[in-house]
Protein backbone atom coordinates (compact mmCIF):
# COMPACT_ATOMS: atom_id res chain seq x y z
CA UNK A 1 0.00 0.00 0.00
CA UNK A 2 1.53 3.27 -1.19
CA UNK A 3 0.30 5.24 1.83
CA UNK A 4 2.37 3.07 4.19
CA UNK A 5 5.62 3.42 2.29
CA UNK A 6 9.07 4.52 3.40
CA UNK A 7 8.32 8.11 2.33
CA UNK A 8 6.56 8.47 5.70
CA UNK A 9 9.91 8.40 7.53
CA UNK A 10 10.94 11.97 6.60
CA UNK A 11 7.37 13.20 7.13
CA UNK A 12 7.28 11.88 10.70
CA UNK A 13 10.80 13.14 11.38
CA UNK A 14 10.15 16.66 10.04
CA UNK A 15 6.80 16.99 11.82
CA UNK A 16 8.33 15.89 15.12
CA UNK A 17 11.31 18.24 14.77
CA UNK A 18 9.24 21.26 13.77
CA UNK A 19 6.61 20.52 16.43
CA UNK A 20 9.28 20.29 19.12
CA UNK A 21 10.88 23.58 18.05
CA UNK A 22 7.52 25.36 18.02
CA UNK A 23 6.62 23.95 21.44
CA UNK A 24 9.90 25.11 22.96
CA UNK A 25 9.68 28.57 21.40
CA UNK A 26 5.96 29.11 22.18
CA UNK A 27 6.51 28.00 25.77
CA UNK A 28 9.38 30.49 26.15
CA UNK A 29 7.19 33.24 24.65
CA UNK A 30 4.13 32.33 26.72
CA UNK A 31 5.89 32.52 30.08
CA UNK A 32 7.34 35.95 29.34
CA UNK A 33 10.88 35.41 28.03
CA UNK A 34 12.42 34.10 31.26
CA UNK A 35 16.15 34.33 31.90
CA UNK A 36 17.29 30.78 32.54
CA UNK A 37 20.24 29.98 34.84
CA UNK A 38 22.23 28.66 31.87
CA UNK A 39 22.00 32.01 30.06
CA UNK A 40 24.95 34.39 30.33
CA UNK A 41 24.85 37.97 31.55
CA UNK A 42 23.23 40.31 29.05
CA UNK A 43 21.63 37.45 27.11
CA UNK A 44 17.89 37.94 26.62
CA UNK A 45 17.15 35.46 23.80
CA UNK A 46 17.32 31.84 24.88
CA UNK A 47 19.11 29.13 22.95
CA UNK A 48 17.15 26.03 22.02
CA UNK A 49 19.22 24.14 24.56
CA UNK A 50 18.32 26.72 27.23
CA UNK A 51 14.61 26.18 26.72
CA UNK A 52 15.11 22.43 26.49
CA UNK A 53 17.04 22.20 29.75
CA UNK A 54 14.17 23.38 31.96
CA UNK A 55 10.59 22.21 32.23
CA UNK A 56 10.32 20.75 28.73
CA UNK A 57 13.44 18.58 28.86
CA UNK A 58 11.41 15.34 28.43
CA UNK A 59 9.92 16.83 25.25
CA UNK A 60 13.36 17.88 24.06
CA UNK A 61 14.76 14.36 24.53
CA UNK A 62 11.72 12.62 23.05
CA UNK A 63 11.60 14.94 20.06
CA UNK A 64 15.31 14.49 19.38
CA UNK A 65 15.06 10.70 19.55
CA UNK A 66 12.01 10.43 17.25
CA UNK A 67 13.43 12.95 14.79
CA UNK A 68 16.77 11.24 14.35
CA UNK A 69 15.48 7.65 14.41
CA UNK A 70 12.98 8.26 11.62
CA UNK A 71 15.44 10.35 9.62
CA UNK A 72 18.07 7.63 9.79
CA UNK A 73 15.43 5.08 8.80
CA UNK A 74 14.91 7.24 5.71
CA UNK A 75 18.65 7.01 4.95
CA UNK A 76 18.58 3.23 5.32
CA UNK A 77 15.37 2.86 3.32
CA UNK A 78 16.91 4.79 0.43
CA UNK A 79 19.92 2.43 0.43
CA UNK A 80 17.72 -0.67 0.56
CA UNK A 81 15.34 0.52 -2.17
CA UNK A 82 18.26 1.11 -4.53
CA UNK A 83 19.60 -2.33 -3.72
CA UNK A 84 16.17 -3.92 -4.24
CA UNK A 85 15.62 -2.14 -7.55
CA UNK A 86 12.63 0.04 -6.66
CA UNK A 87 14.85 3.12 -7.04
CA UNK A 88 17.43 3.64 -9.78
CA UNK A 89 20.20 1.21 -8.73
CA UNK A 90 23.77 2.23 -8.08
CA UNK A 91 26.05 1.74 -11.06
CA UNK A 92 29.36 1.38 -9.22
CA UNK A 93 30.88 0.25 -5.95
CA UNK A 94 31.98 3.83 -5.23
CA UNK A 95 28.34 4.96 -5.18
CA UNK A 96 27.46 2.23 -2.68
CA UNK A 97 30.39 3.23 -0.47
CA UNK A 98 29.25 6.87 -0.53
CA UNK A 99 25.75 5.78 0.48
CA UNK A 100 27.08 3.72 3.39
CA UNK A 101 29.29 6.61 4.55
CA UNK A 102 26.25 8.90 4.47
CA UNK A 103 24.37 6.47 6.72
CA UNK A 104 27.32 6.22 9.14
CA UNK A 105 27.59 10.02 9.40
CA UNK A 106 23.81 10.30 9.86
CA UNK A 107 23.95 7.82 12.74
CA UNK A 108 26.78 9.86 14.29
CA UNK A 109 24.72 13.04 13.89
CA UNK A 110 21.73 11.32 15.49
CA UNK A 111 23.85 10.25 18.44
CA UNK A 112 25.05 13.84 18.82
CA UNK A 113 21.52 15.28 18.93
CA UNK A 114 20.21 12.67 21.38
CA UNK A 115 23.20 13.08 23.69
CA UNK A 116 23.10 16.89 23.66
CA UNK A 117 19.43 16.74 24.67
CA UNK A 118 20.31 14.46 27.60
CA UNK A 119 23.47 16.29 28.68
CA UNK A 120 21.90 19.74 28.85
CA UNK A 121 23.78 23.01 28.63
CA UNK A 122 23.25 23.87 32.30
CA UNK A 123 24.59 20.73 34.00
CA UNK A 124 27.07 19.60 31.30
CA UNK A 125 28.05 22.65 29.23
CA UNK A 126 31.26 21.22 27.73
CA UNK A 127 29.76 17.86 26.81
CA UNK A 128 26.73 19.66 25.41
CA UNK A 129 28.88 21.80 23.10
CA UNK A 130 30.83 18.75 21.93
CA UNK A 131 27.67 16.82 21.09
CA UNK A 132 26.28 19.88 19.30
CA UNK A 133 29.35 19.90 17.07
CA UNK A 134 28.93 16.16 16.44
CA UNK A 135 25.27 16.70 15.50
CA UNK A 136 25.96 19.46 12.98
CA UNK A 137 29.09 17.87 11.50
CA UNK A 138 27.47 14.45 11.22
CA UNK A 139 24.49 15.56 9.17
CA UNK A 140 26.46 18.01 7.04
CA UNK A 141 28.94 15.27 6.12
CA UNK A 142 26.07 12.88 5.40
CA UNK A 143 24.68 15.46 2.98
CA UNK A 144 28.11 15.80 1.34
CA UNK A 145 28.32 12.05 0.71
CA UNK A 146 24.75 11.95 -0.59
CA UNK A 147 25.51 14.81 -2.96
CA UNK A 148 28.52 12.92 -4.30
CA UNK A 149 26.40 9.79 -4.80
CA UNK A 150 23.56 11.66 -6.49
CA UNK A 151 25.94 13.55 -8.76
CA UNK A 152 27.20 10.22 -10.10
CA UNK A 153 23.71 8.75 -10.34
CA UNK A 154 22.55 11.79 -12.30
CA UNK A 155 25.29 11.20 -14.88
CA UNK A 156 24.12 7.64 -15.55
CA UNK A 157 20.38 8.34 -15.36
CA UNK A 158 20.00 11.63 -17.18
CA UNK A 159 16.34 10.97 -17.92
CA UNK A 160 15.49 11.04 -14.20
CA UNK A 161 15.42 14.75 -13.34
CA UNK A 162 14.46 14.00 -9.74
CA UNK A 163 18.06 12.87 -9.08
CA UNK A 164 19.46 16.23 -10.20
CA UNK A 165 16.82 18.12 -8.20
CA UNK A 166 17.68 16.16 -5.06
CA UNK A 167 21.37 16.82 -5.65
CA UNK A 168 20.86 20.59 -5.90
CA UNK A 169 18.55 20.67 -2.87
CA UNK A 170 21.11 18.87 -0.70
CA UNK A 171 23.96 20.98 -2.04
CA UNK A 172 21.98 24.11 -1.17
CA UNK A 173 21.43 22.75 2.33
CA UNK A 174 25.16 22.16 2.76
CA UNK A 175 26.09 25.68 1.67
CA UNK A 176 23.38 27.41 3.72
CA UNK A 177 23.96 25.35 6.88
CA UNK A 178 27.74 25.79 6.76
CA UNK A 179 27.37 29.56 6.38
CA UNK A 180 24.82 29.75 9.21
CA UNK A 181 26.92 27.47 11.42
CA UNK A 182 29.96 29.70 10.89
CA UNK A 183 27.88 32.76 11.79
CA UNK A 184 26.55 30.99 14.88
CA UNK A 185 30.01 29.91 16.04
CA UNK A 186 31.64 33.28 15.40
CA UNK A 187 28.95 35.33 17.16
CA UNK A 188 28.90 32.91 20.07
CA UNK A 189 32.71 33.02 20.35
CA UNK A 190 32.75 36.83 20.33
CA UNK A 191 30.10 37.07 23.05
CA UNK A 192 27.15 38.18 20.89
CA UNK A 193 24.85 35.66 22.57
CA UNK A 194 21.56 37.11 21.36
CA UNK A 195 22.68 37.11 17.73
CA UNK A 196 24.08 33.61 18.16
CA UNK A 197 20.77 32.41 19.61
CA UNK A 198 18.90 33.75 16.56
CA UNK A 199 21.28 31.93 14.23
CA UNK A 200 20.82 28.71 16.20
CA UNK A 201 17.04 28.84 15.77
CA UNK A 202 17.48 29.51 12.04
CA UNK A 203 19.90 26.57 11.67
CA UNK A 204 17.35 24.31 13.34
CA UNK A 205 14.53 25.48 11.08
CA UNK A 206 16.61 24.97 7.91
CA UNK A 207 17.31 21.43 9.10
CA UNK A 208 13.54 20.79 8.75
CA UNK A 209 13.74 21.40 5.01
CA UNK A 210 16.71 19.07 4.73
CA UNK A 211 14.65 16.31 6.33
CA UNK A 212 11.78 16.95 3.92
CA UNK A 213 14.18 16.76 0.95
CA UNK A 214 14.21 12.98 1.42
CA UNK A 215 10.71 12.92 0.00
CA UNK A 216 12.39 13.57 -3.36
CA UNK A 217 14.44 10.40 -2.85
CA UNK A 218 11.77 8.05 -1.48
CA UNK A 219 8.59 9.05 -3.34
CA UNK A 220 9.84 7.67 -6.70
CA UNK A 221 9.79 4.18 -5.13
CA UNK A 222 6.03 4.33 -4.51
CA UNK A 223 3.90 1.85 -6.41
CA UNK A 224 0.33 2.89 -7.14
CA UNK A 225 -2.28 2.64 -9.86
CA UNK A 226 -0.85 5.64 -11.69
CA UNK A 227 2.83 5.34 -10.77
CA UNK A 228 5.50 2.72 -11.36
CA UNK A 229 8.56 2.65 -9.06
CA UNK A 230 11.53 4.44 -10.55
CA UNK A 231 13.71 1.34 -10.67
CA UNK A 232 11.05 -0.79 -12.34
CA UNK A 233 10.37 1.83 -15.00
CA UNK A 234 14.10 2.11 -15.67
CA UNK A 235 14.45 -1.67 -15.96
CA UNK A 236 11.57 -1.85 -18.45
CA UNK A 237 13.14 0.97 -20.46
CA UNK A 238 16.50 -0.80 -20.56
CA UNK A 239 14.90 -4.09 -21.60
CA UNK A 240 13.04 -2.34 -24.39
CA UNK A 241 16.29 -0.83 -25.65
CA UNK A 242 18.13 -4.16 -25.39
CA UNK A 243 15.37 -6.24 -27.04
CA UNK A 244 13.62 -3.90 -29.49
CA UNK A 245 11.66 -6.78 -31.13
CA UNK A 246 10.45 -8.38 -27.91
CA UNK A 247 7.01 -6.89 -28.50
CA UNK A 248 6.40 -9.22 -31.47
CA UNK A 249 3.82 -11.87 -30.79
CA UNK A 250 4.76 -15.52 -30.66
CA UNK A 251 4.50 -17.12 -34.09
CA UNK A 252 5.00 -13.82 -35.96
CA UNK A 253 7.37 -13.90 -38.96
CA UNK A 254 10.98 -13.45 -37.88
CA UNK A 255 12.36 -12.47 -41.30
CA UNK A 256 10.97 -11.59 -44.69
CA UNK A 257 12.51 -11.88 -48.13
CA UNK A 258 11.39 -10.79 -51.56
CA UNK A 259 9.08 -13.79 -51.79
CA UNK A 260 7.30 -12.92 -48.51
CA UNK A 261 7.54 -14.10 -44.91
CA UNK A 262 10.15 -16.70 -44.11
CA UNK A 263 9.60 -18.77 -40.98
CA UNK A 264 13.13 -20.19 -41.18
CA UNK A 265 11.59 -23.69 -41.32
CA UNK A 266 13.49 -26.43 -43.10
CA UNK A 267 11.22 -27.80 -45.82
CA UNK A 268 12.14 -30.71 -48.09
CA UNK A 269 11.57 -30.62 -51.87
CA UNK A 270 9.18 -33.54 -51.49
CA UNK A 271 7.06 -31.58 -49.07
CA UNK A 272 7.12 -28.65 -51.47
CA UNK A 273 5.89 -30.87 -54.24
CA UNK A 274 3.17 -32.29 -52.03
CA UNK A 275 2.14 -28.74 -51.20
CA UNK A 276 1.74 -28.16 -54.93
CA UNK A 277 4.69 -25.91 -55.70
CA UNK A 278 8.34 -25.35 -54.99
CA UNK A 279 9.24 -22.10 -53.28
CA UNK A 280 10.27 -19.49 -55.80
CA UNK A 281 8.80 -21.35 -58.78
CA UNK A 282 6.21 -19.82 -61.02
CA UNK A 283 2.99 -21.79 -61.21
CA UNK A 284 0.35 -21.84 -63.90
CA UNK A 285 -3.00 -23.31 -62.92
CA UNK A 286 -1.37 -25.31 -60.14
CA UNK A 287 1.31 -26.94 -62.37
CA UNK A 288 4.93 -26.17 -63.11
CA UNK A 289 5.71 -24.31 -66.28
CA UNK A 290 7.08 -26.57 -69.07
CA UNK A 291 6.92 -29.53 -66.67
CA UNK A 292 10.21 -28.55 -64.98
CA UNK A 293 11.05 -27.29 -61.51
CA UNK A 294 13.14 -24.21 -60.74
CA UNK A 295 16.38 -26.22 -61.09
CA UNK A 296 15.54 -27.43 -64.55
CA UNK A 297 14.68 -30.95 -63.38
CA UNK A 298 11.77 -32.80 -64.88
CA UNK A 299 8.63 -32.98 -62.88
CA UNK A 300 8.27 -36.36 -61.16
CA UNK A 301 4.90 -38.00 -60.64
CA UNK A 302 3.91 -40.41 -57.93
CA UNK A 303 2.31 -40.96 -54.55
CA UNK A 304 4.01 -40.43 -51.17
CA UNK A 305 7.69 -41.43 -51.38
CA UNK A 306 7.30 -43.23 -54.72
CA UNK A 307 8.26 -41.05 -57.65
CA UNK A 308 8.72 -41.70 -61.34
Amino acid sequence: MWYLGSWLFPIVSACMWLGMLLALFINWEAIGHPIYPSMEKGQTIAYISDTGAYGLKPLFITGSVITTVFLDLGFMAERWLRHAGRLAPNTSTAQKILSVLAIVCAVAGAAGLILLSIFDTYHHPHLHDGFLLLFIAGYVLSAVFLCAEYQRLGIHYRSHRILRISFWVKLTFIIVEVILAICFASTSWTGNRNVAAVFEWIVALVFTFYILSFLLDLLPSVRSTHHTPQGWALKAEMEKMTHPHSHQQAGAPLTADSAGPNQNARVSPADDLEAGAYRGTTMTNGTYQNGHDDLGRQKRWGVGRFRI
